[in-house]
């Protein structure tokens, strides 16, 4: 058992090397490979201890960022409910072995235990779906066909049929060529990439204010963190009328440019007004609003120069123990961590409709709602024509939490085949192409705007178009393998305990056959032992 583990923990810390900030790619498909390995042959119980060596090695480096920004006990809580997904994992793999072409059941495990971790418990936690790797990759281009759910499926389908040429030294051919179909999807997809036709263009300005002090703290002097989105959207305006800068159809500001309720209190309402009337054009705030005495709501509101505040969108996945207390009258009393924080839960929004600003259909997410399909994909599917970002990574801004965020961000951008506006208080900001590539960046930590001329789409990709039905597909074939593989061993084992057939005695003499031993009978044989 302890080669497996020990190819299990490499494995795992090959993973994380996967993403950023190594960002190595390559090791993907070894990765997954090395997970199969180490629970192949193995009973499922057995397995179980593999694929959590796998999961502990993997997971809790890959969010090492949450140890110092978060905090400890967030860390560890979050790295070993992650990690258990894949020690679950390690029993289903091991069933799935025993079946014909096995490979293609694992890989569709894989992609299922991903979707099913990156949805429950609560709202789930995306973070580390092998898709999220693949940005600056030649398979990059597949996202507008199939999707996160489907890419994920295709690296685990390498991963899988890598093992098998290792494993199956009988049938090594056939993992080469189901290996070399996999490959070449990638040169097909890079001949005919998927195209969304522009249908028109629009100038946003994303700003990035930056955050006094220590600049990990959004809270640490909040109403200059106000300030400095004013001043700048201001300043902007300034170059704007001096004709050193193009006029935008909307400003775009991060999440958290104010943490208080900008209706309620009136110096945050007097200095939203200033930078709005100053731009002349409709400002995107991303603003902390009260919801009663014991909730809040994180939103982007669309803030008119002449109308005021109009349309809004609600954050959909609020982060569980970082945003909102789940069972928190369970957890009443208890005094650590994030519960002496958190005074108030923030409510998950529901709008599945893109926000109209100056005439453009927009499709809003807030920070972690990146990294989940649905809020994307809904609000595309309904017209939206350009794809917005409002962020709060201060917190996370000395790890590199930013960068791997980034990531996702630039591979939604291909999966939608939408331009990307990102706004974050100190960083990263930036303008991202359909295509991944960035247009443009700010360097974190300072106060800059970025003004970009982007295109405008409204034709949707067939991973929009097929929204979770890859996952949902995929859960299913997950399904019919196990249900085939247990029946299979099912019948094999009665087969094996079927009593064999009587035979006709050689004689009528019920004396004489008495006499003659019963060469199948498991006693007679004991009985043979003893004999001298």
């Amino acid at each position: 058992m302890l080669p497996r583990l020990l190819l299990a923990l490499v494995s795992g810390l090959g993973l994380t090397a996967a993403f950023e900030p190594f960002a190595l790619p390559v090791l993907l498909p070894f990765a997954v490979a090395g997970y199969v390995g180490s629970v192949h042959g193995l009973r499922a119980r057995a397995a179980l201890l593999p694929g959590a060596v796998f999961g502990i090695a993997f997971y809790f480096t890959h969010i090492w960022w949450m140890k110092s920004s978060v905090g400890a006990d967030a860390w560890l809580a979050l790295s070993a409910a992650e990690a258990a997904f894949y020690a679950l994992l390690g029993p289903v793999v091991a069933v799935l072995r025993r079946a014909p072409a096995w490979p293609l059941w694992t890989a569709a495990a894989w992609a299922s235990m991903e979707a099913i971790r990156s949805g429950w418990p609560f709202s789930g936690m995306p973070w580390g779906r092998v898709s999220y790797a693949v940005v600056d990759t030649p398979v990059a281009p597949l996202l507008p066909y199939v999707g996160v759910a489907g890419l994920g499926f295709l690296v685990a389908l390498a991963g899988s049929l890598l093992a098998w040429v290792v494993l199956e030294r009988g049938r090594r051919l056939r993992g080469v060529l189901g290996l070399v179909l996999v490959v070449a999807l990638v040169p097909v997809v890079m001949l005919a990439p998927w195209q969304v036709e522009e249908t028109g263009e629009a100038t946003v300005a994303a700003v990035q204010g930056d955050v006094p002090g220590p600049g990990n703290d959004i809270l640490y002097d909040h109403r200059q963190v106000t300030r400095n989105m004013v001043e700048a959207t201001v300043d902007l305006a300034e170059r704007v009328e001096r004709g050193e800068e193009q006029a935008p159809d909307f400003v775009l500001w991060p999440e958290n440019a104010t943490a208080v309720d900008p209706f309620l209190d009136r110096s945050t309402n007097e200095a939203i007004w200033e930078g709005v009337r100053a731009a002349g054009v409709p400002v995107l705030v991303a603003a902390i609003v009260d919801a009663g005495e014991s909730h809040i709501m994180n939103q982007g509101i669309v803030w008119d120069p002449v109308t005021g505040a109009a349309d809004r969108y609600t954050k959909r996945h609020p982060v569980p123990f970082g945003e909102y207390i789940p069972f928190r009258s369970v957890f009443e009393g208890w005094n650590f961590g994030r519960l002496t924080e958190l005074g108030r839960d923030q409510v998950s929004g529901t709008r599945t409709e893109p926000l109209p600003i100056a005439g453009i259909r927009v499709a809003d997410a807030i920070c972690f709602d990146i990294a989940y399909e649905d809020v994307l994909h809904d609000q595309v599917r309904r017209g939206a024509e350009l794809v917005t970002v409002q962020t709060s990574n201060a917190m996370f801004i000395h790890t590199h939490q930013i960068d791997q965020q980034f990531a996702i961000t630039r591979l939604r951008a291909i999966e939608t085949g939408r331009y990307v506006a990102v706004a974050s208080p100190n960083g990263l900001t930036g303008i991202i192409g359909p295509d991944g590539s960035v247009i443009a960046e700010a360097e974190p930590r300072t106060t800059s705007v970025l003004v970009e001329r982007v295109g405008l789409s409204t034709g949707l990709t067939p991973a929009v178009r097929m929204g979770a039905w890859p996952a949902r597909v995929l859960a299913l074939l997950t399904l019919i393998g196990l249900l085939f593989t247990l029946r299979s061993y099912a019948r094999s084992r009665r087969g094996q305990t079927a009593p064999a057939p009587a035979t006709a005695a050689p004689t009528t003499d019920a004396t004489t056959a008495a006499a003659v031993p019963d060469r199948d009978d498991p006693a007679t044989e004991l009985e043979e032992t003893k004999s001298p």
